[in-house]
């Protein structure tokens, strides 16, 4: 057995060294959570905002960490959807269903992200994330979202991949209640 050594610890991340492998854990306990958004007018919910660790803008779709804070440390993964997609987008969804949960990058962290689909969406306030982010709010019909996330890509976008999984989801919802 390799021997586990802890290189650095943040609020959210620590830095660990097994042998040769370097990685990274989330101390939040719940992982992340990525809500796939969809409103009565058959526009995909995306969000864009700058991301420090990338240097440039990103497109995402609404997201978050589960358990991010004391006020939320035993919250589910369809809990901090919910939150989270007030925050960023400004709507709430009357419910949220589990879709699935996998590692985000098995060779690199420990993360696991749950995928959740929202449904029944009503606008509540205005969305754009809490004080420390400024998030700008896309609705895009559902029949463009791949086209326009290609744009964006071509236009300098970083544009997460797991965005083209969630669209899948959105196009097989039959073949995820099977899994």
């Amino acid at each position: 057995m390799t021997e586990t050594v802890t290189l650095c610890n943040g609020t959210w991340l620590r830095l660990k060294r097994r042998g040769r492998w370097e990685y990274a854990e989330r101390t939040n306990p719940g992982g992340g959570v990525m809500i796939i958004a969809v409103t009565d007018a058959d526009c995909v919910l995306f969000v864009e905002q700058y991301r420090p660790a990338l240097e440039c803008m990103t497109i995402e779709m609404p997201a978050g960490l589960v358990g991010d804070s004391l006020d939320h440390s035993a919250e589910s993964a369809t809990d901090a959807a919910g939150r989270e997609l007030v925050e960023e987008t400004g709507y709430a969804a009357a419910t949220i269903d589990f879709i699935m949960e996998g590692p985000t990058s098995a060779g690199m962290s420990n993360e696991i992200l749950a995928f959740v689909r929202a449904r029944k969406l009503t606008r509540v306030e205005s969305g754009g994330g809490d004080e420390t982010e400024d998030i700008t709010v896309h609705e895009v019909p559902r029949k463009d979202a791949a086209r326009w996330l290609v744009r964006k890509m071509t236009d300098g976008y970083s544009v997460d991949p797991k965005m083209f999984a969630g669209l899948f989801f959105l196009e097989h919802e039959d073949l995820m209640r099977q899994a």
